[in-house]
């Protein structure tokens, strides 16, 4: 497996697996005053906003662990600020999904959270 040496081959290799599980990539690294969310994902008529993890160590946490209370209310702000900047997407359901990777016996292992929060 290749090393990921950024939080951009995270992201991308993120967005290939949800993109081979149906979902469809709506944007990537998405910005507002407050916050950001790494991939906003369509699945069927559901809006998915998903925050990518990787941890390179378990050290100072798994990379689900580092998705802390503050982060979460910085996704959701952000979530609130996307869809009234798109109100055509604005009426389908939402959810917020985790993509965690990690180090696991020499390989890089993908972590799929639906609906983490």
């Amino acid at each position: 497996m290749p090393t990921f040496r950024t939080g951009r081959a995270a992201e991308a290799r993120a967005a290939r697996h949800l993109r081979a599980r149906g979902l469809s990539l709506v944007t990537r690294n998405y910005h507002c005053q407050g916050g950001e969310i790494d991939l906003v994902m369509r699945e069927a008529d559901v809006l998915v906003f998903v925050e990518v993890r990787y941890r390179a160590s378990a050290t100072f946490g798994s990379a689900l662990e580092s998705v802390t209370f503050t982060k979460q209310q910085r996704l959701r702000r952000a979530a609130r600020h996307f869809l009234v900047h798109n109100t055509d997407l604005s009426r389908l359901a939402c959810r917020f999904d985790v993509v965690a990777l990690s180090p696991r016996r020499g390989r890089v292992v993908l972590e799929w959270i639906r609906n983490a929060f």
